[in-house]
């Protein structure tokens, strides 16, 4: 499975109406450890076998969706589950501290 850029206009679609866990990673191009953990985050995606997705939302390009779930440090990354945060993590984490999240 490939990493979604998740934006308003599929972010409904794509992380709440899903019907499975949702990572989320809330980044932006200027932001150092974003850059730190977003390969991680892809590998993560590319890993998933269809058991969760891996979106991406830009902050900069996003800031409605971010300001909706107080989005203050990045990256931020939140697990959504049935349409809801479940699981949220601040700053960079290893690949396992991140896939401990989606079980």
């Amino acid at each position: 499975m490939a990493v979604v850029t998740v934006t308003q206009d599929n972010f409904e679609s794509e992380v709440l109406k899903a019907d499975k866990p949702v990572l989320v990673d809330f980044w932006a191009s200027w932001c150092g450890p974003c850059r730190m953990v977003s390969p991680i985050v892809d590998e993560i995606g590319n890993e998933s076998d269809g058991r969760y997705m891996v979106g991406k939302v830009n902050v900069d390009e996003q800031p409605d969706i971010a300001a909706k779930y107080n989005i203050m440090s990045i990256p931020t990354l939140i697990v959504f589950k049935d349409g809801r945060p479940a699981q949220t993590s601040v700053g960079v984490r290893s690949k396992q501290d991140i896939l401990s999240m989606l079980d």
